[in-house]
């Protein structure tokens, strides 16, 4: 069976992920299908944050709400 088929109370969105590294981890390696690992991490003038920069291609970072979510500049 396919695994693009997700039971809805499976799904998680990114912003319910718990704040810390450990959990982002584990959401990635299961949206992804494949381990993902931290590359480095960077504060963005733009967006006044720090950026957790990922295998996977993007930049993650928590927000004022204590949120994840994707950084792109």
């Amino acid at each position: 069976m396919s695994s693009a088929f997700v039971k809805e109370e499976d799904y998680q969105p990114l912003k319910d992920v718990a704040p810390n590294m450990a959990s982002l981890l584990i959401f990635l390696k299961r949206e992804n299908g494949y381990p993902v690992r931290e590359l480095h991490t960077r504060f963005s003038e733009k967006h006044g944050l720090e950026v957790h920069e990922m295998s996977d291609g993007l930049g993650y970072a928590i927000n004022q709400n204590q949120q994840w979510q994707v950084v792109l500049d």
